[in-house]
């Protein structure tokens, strides 16, 4: 038992530096599995993109082909709340021929890779034993793999490196990298930048008891001022932007749309206070998949799930997190608490700047984006961190335990078996959650299901409009390249008034058009428009239909009274009566109606 513990928490002082690159490439490896289980699915067919991806990466196509999605409201809006250094990223790699779609799929693994490498050297800072630095790595992809932000390679990807940087650099005293993971932070996600500064200016008051006093060291205020120069300068550019789509919806807008409430796609306003408060994917304060995670072995829906705070203690590194405070207070009855350096106060400060910040960004709803979005990230990694560390304190007090019991007449094999297993379970019992509907690791690809359809729209002008409100839609900027007129879901993100005003008016006309009766009105919603294809589901016109659809749901108003239409009226809808004449494609479920043939009839 003695050997084993020696092995495991030998200090970093005493440690040679072929451990110490033993355990960082281990740290490393058990990183890069959750991404290479990603890449299978990523490349296992022609039609394969992640979910938030479908949004923010398919109007990047523009840097490869520029004459793509001319004049597309949808490709402008995004691209026009991409933060610069995110969509400079890919501008980069398509010069030099890698694809915005082919980047998204193998970005992930490095930033993965990036973030691993600075927690394990934060962890050092904070307990300068590598078996430590490697449970909180451990712990921390647990988290970050538990929600599809990585794997997404969109701006919030990009957040858990940059975060992690700025932590360990600012724990090193290294001024410069710090100032820069705040100036690169500003250019990616810059809500964080927020986070940052809090940090620096916690960082000047020093806790003697319950007495706050301020910082004697002068590096602390060197470091927040030039900290909060760099901050206030990246983050100037955004103050100053004025949205070419309007300006940021306000609560009481807000609370008088649909999409906010508890059954629209951006559900905010809830009724339950515990979950605004606690489980709310845009208001609460805990990441959703604490709130879902389960084990259980059977399918999950979206409508039987149950989200509910309790769910989160399902889930090891919350005990231990918890355990963490307990083990420090009792320093001497956990006596590697003693090697815990003054860093590990960088965990609570940022936790004290997020959940701060959270009830800013409540008070100011919309105005600093999204409340959620101060915490969920920040969470994850000091959850993750000071889990690792409490299982270390807690491994060394069992270990020492049993060097002084029956344990130790045990054969050593059956020691190290033991603590073997013990930490086999820990890291790889993520394997039996879930999370909402999605499996750990969570990646959210979508595997396009209609290539001949794709192949079609991909093969017709660049300039062609495409006008559908079946949630395939969602996919075809992605995998044809083509415009639509609108999407569903997080194509209509309603936090720029202008834009989500105009897709709006573009769905409701849309729905009108396409069950109106008279065959006028259809024609002259496609020269209002310039619509040049119109995607229907093979039952368009059945009752079925629009139950099933969540658009009629969304846009209640818009579809009252199609589905008595339908059912009661003798006359079917003007583009059924045209469908035959004017299909140009169809598969087993989808037809493609050719606009201009409408228009001639």
């Amino acid at each position: 038992m003695g050997s084993l513990h020696q092995f495991l928490f030998k200090p970093l002082v005493k440690t040679s530096r072929s451990r110490l690159i033993v355990w960082l490439c281990l740290s490393l490896t058990l990183a890069a599995i959750c991404p290479i289980v990603a890449l299978e699915k990523a490349f296992g067919g022609e039609f394969v993109m992640q979910d938030d991806a479908r949004q923010h990466v398919f109007w990047m196509s523009r840097f490869v082909d520029p004459e793509l999605f001319p004049g597309d409201a949808v490709a402008d809006y995004f691209q026009s709340v991409a933060p610069w250094g995110y969509a400079s990223v890919y501008r980069l790699f398509a010069a030099i021929g890698i694809s915005p779609v082919l980047l998204h799929k193998l970005l992930p693994i490095g930033l993965a890779l990036i973030t691993t490498a600075y927690a394990f050297g934060l962890c050092l800072e904070i307990l300068p034993i590598p078996f430590a630095a490697f449970l909180g790595t451990a712990f921390l992809n647990q988290n970050l793999w538990m929600r599809d932000d990585i794997i997404s390679a969109t701006p919030v990807a990009f957040v858990f490196p940059l975060f992690l940087g700025f932590l360990y650099y600012l724990v090193k005293r290294r001024l410069i990298p710090c100032l820069g993971a705040i100036a690169l932070q500003g250019l990616f996600y810059p809500q964080c930048v927020f986070i940052y500064s809090f940090i620096l200016l916690l960082r000047l008051v020093h806790w003697q008891g319950f007495r706050p006093r301020l910082s004697s060291d002068r590096q602390d205020y060197w470091f927040a001022g030039a900290g909060l120069g760099v901050a206030f300068l990246v983050m100037l550019p955004y103050a100053l932007k004025t949205s070419a789509f309007g300006p940021v919806i306000s609560a009481a807008e807000a609370r008088s749309l649909f999409t906010f409430s508890e059954d629209g796609w951006s559900e905010f306003f809830v009724e339950s206070p515990q979950r605004f408060w606690l489980c709310g994917k845009r208001s609460g304060m805990f990441p959703l998949e604490w709130c879902t995670a389960n084990f259980d072995f059977t399918t999950f829906s979206r409508d039987t799930f149950e989200v509910t705070p309790l769910r989160a203690f399902f889930l090891p590194q919350i005990w231990l997190t918890l355990a963490l405070p307990v083990f420090l207070k009792l320093s001497e009855r956990f006596p590697l608490t003693q090697q815990i350096t003054h860093h590990i106060r960088i965990l609570p400060q940022t936790l004290i700047a997020s959940v701060t910040l959270f009830f800013v960004a409540h008070a100011l709803v919309f105005k600093l984006h999204l409340p959620n979005r101060y915490t969920e990230h920040s969470l994850r990694i000091v959850v993750g961190l000071a889990a690792g560390l409490a299982l270390a304190i807690l491994l060394d007090k069992l270990l020492r335990l049993g060097t002084r019991s029956t344990l130790s007449s045990q054969p050593p094999g059956f020691q190290l078996g033991a603590t073997i297993l013990l930490l086999v379970f820990l890291i790889g019992y993520p394997a039996f959650l879930r999370f909402e509907n999605a499996a750990f690791p969570v990646v959210q690809y979508t595997n396009g299901r209609h290539p001949d359809l794709y192949q079609f729209l991909a093969a017709q002008p660049k300039d062609s409009l495409i006008a559908s409100i079946d949630r395939e839609v969602n996919n075809l900027p992605s995998f044809t390249q083509r415009s639509i007129l609108t999407g569903t879901d997080g194509f209509i993100l309603p936090y720029h008034l202008g834009y989500y005003q105009e897709m709006s008016q573009r769905m409701t006309d849309l729905i009108a058009a396409q069950y109106s009766l008279d065959l006028n009105e259809v024609k002259q919603f496609i020269q209002q428009y310039g619509v040049d294809f119109w995607l229907l589901e093979q039952s368009a016109f059945t009752p079925r239909h629009i139950g099933e659809n969540s658009v009629f749901q969304e846009y209640a108003p818009a579809s009252r009274g199609i589905r008595r239409q339908l059912r009661q009226s003798e006359e079917p809808p003007a583009l059924a009566r045209v469908q035959d004449s004017c299909t140009t494609f169809q598969n087993d479920q989808f037809i493609v109606l050719e606009a201009a043939c409408i228009l001639n009839q």
